[in-house]
Parts: structure tokens; sequence; C-alpha cells
């Protein structure tokens, strides 16, 4: 973690990682990328249980428990501060898609235009081949499919917010496990929303209702399918944006071209004709800017 920064700018970085993904659209992977956090975080999530192994051998030596506590230390971290994060802003957003859910919906939009540009600049594209075809449609279909499922099927025991009365039955903690596992492909990938997952599982509200009412217990179920499946796929998938890089972000734009079919909340009315453009134009601007500062 000395290679990165200090305790609190790790747990600075966090917090504005976890407030992103309390925002559709918005992809915390990306900010971590921004911010620079992003390749210690795959590298720490990925290594952790060979570290573990490894410490917990009969030859283990110094350096590696000391590799081990730098992992863990930076990733106890990395959740405290995203967590705390979520929990900042989280009323806020919910608030601001009550009160002015068109002009809110206008600039997520925008937010997930705005990080298209850095995602095909990445995929370096330098002619149009049938990989270049593929990888995107593949994308859309399965944020499709997703969208496909029927509605609240993951949020099985959410519903209703944390007042809900009675114990969830194991069909329902199942379906939160099974939910984070799916949400884990957002955690990990830039350019994919935590919070556009959640929308698109039917488990945003009632997770911003937990996070906001700080009624973690009743995410348990959703959170450790998040983790298990997040340490499992996170070396595949980082080992998939080094080697074969053009292929994985191309599916990551079929991803958020999904996601903006998604989000889009219909032809705004009245003075949201003035104020829906606006806030579109505000969340590309804001996203590309920053997406451009990251490279």
């Amino acid at each position: 973690m000395e290679k990165k920064g200090k305790w609190w700018h790790v747990l600075a970085k966090a917090i504005a990682v976890g407030g992103t993904m309390t925002v559709p659209g918005a992809s915390g992977g990306t900010m971590a990328m921004i911010l620079g956090i992003y390749e210690e975080l795959i590298e720490s999530m990925g290594n952790l249980p060979g570290l573990l192994a490894e410490s917990m051998s009969r030859g283990s030596d110094a350096c590696a428990r000391r590799r081990l506590w730098d992992s863990l230390r930076f990733l106890a971290l990395f959740c405290l501060g995203a967590l705390a994060g979520m929990a900042l802003l989280a009323r806020g957003v919910l608030s601001l898609l009550e009160h002015y859910p068109m002009a809110v919906s206008y600039f997520f939009l925008g937010a997930v235009a705005g990080g298209i540009p850095l995602i095909c600049r990445q995929a370096r594209v330098k002619k149009i081949t049938w990989q270049a075809l593929f990888w995107p449609l593949a994308g859309l279909f399965m944020v499709y499919g997703l969208a496909a499922l029927p509605e609240g099927l993951f949020a099985a025991g959410l519903s209703g917010g944390v007042s809900s009365p009675g114990t969830p039955s194991f069909r329902a903690l199942l379906f939160q496990f099974l939910g984070g596992c799916i949400l884990a492909v957002a955690l990990i990938l830039p350019g994919i929303s935590v919070s556009q997952m959640l929308l698109m599982l039917g488990l945003y509200e009632p997770v911003m209702e937990a996070v906001s009412s700080l009624h973690f217990a009743s995410l348990l179920p959703l959170g450790l399918g998040a983790v298990l499946c997040t340490l499992l796929v996170t070396r595949l998938l980082g080992g998939a944006m080094k080697r074969r890089p053009q292929p994985t972000y191309l599916l990551i734009l079929g991803f958020v071209l999904g996601s903006l079919g998604e989000l889009y909340p219909g032809l705004p009315e009245g003075w949201d004709l003035l104020f829906a453009p606006l806030s579109a134009v505000a969340g590309y601007q804001l996203l590309s800017r920053l997406a451009r500062r990251a490279e």
C-alpha cells in the first residue's frame, strides 16, 4: 500500500469510488482508474487467495506474511471507505430521483455516454473486423438478457426496505447471493456501473434504502455473493484486460451501450424540455473530462 500513498489517501479515494457507485450510470471501476487505485485493487484481490495459501504453508516466510498483511489492510481500508461513500450519498441520490426524475435520469444518460470515448480508446480499434462487431453485440445481448429476468427476482427479502416483516426464506437468500455474483462483474470491470447493474437486477432502491438507513445486515447475502465471486473472477478478468484488452473493452462497450437503453426515461415534457438536455450535457462533460485525466 505504501507505493500508492498513505492510508488516508486510500480511504479518501475509496470514499469517492463508493459514492460513485450510488449513481446509476457512473462506474466505480472507472473512478478507481481515474484516481489511480484500480490496478492495486485488482492486484490485491487477485493475489489474496494465493497469499493466504502461501502464508498458511509451513515454509512461509516473513515476506509472504507481510504481503498478505499489506493486501488485507489495503482491501479493508478500501471497503470501509467505499461503504462510507455509499452511506453518505445514497439518501441524497434517492431524494433527487424522487423529486427530479427526468432531469436526473438524463444526467445519468450523459454520464454513461461520457465514459464511451475512454472505452473506445482503450479498445484501440484501428479497423472494422468481425471481432470489433461481435464483442459489443455480445455485451448488448448480455445486458438485455439480464433486463429480461423477472422484475424483482433478485430483490427477494429486500423489497419494501428494512421494515419488511419476517425472516427471508432460503430461496430469497439464495437469489440475493446470486444477484451478488452477477453484481461482481460490475464491481470488477471499469465502464460498467454498479448502480446500473443494481437497477437491472431490481435491487437499486432496496439497497439504497438499506445503505442510507445503515441497515447493512439485510445486505449480507448480496455482499457475500459479490465478495466471493469477485475474488474468484478478479484474476481471470484482470488477466484478460492485460492479455486481450481489445475484446475485453469491446465487451465493456456493449454493456455500456446496453445500459443507455435501460436508463432512457422517455421524452421530457414541460420545463424538463429545457433541463433534461442541459443535465445530459453536464453529465457527459463531467465524466468525459474525468476520463481524459485518467489517461
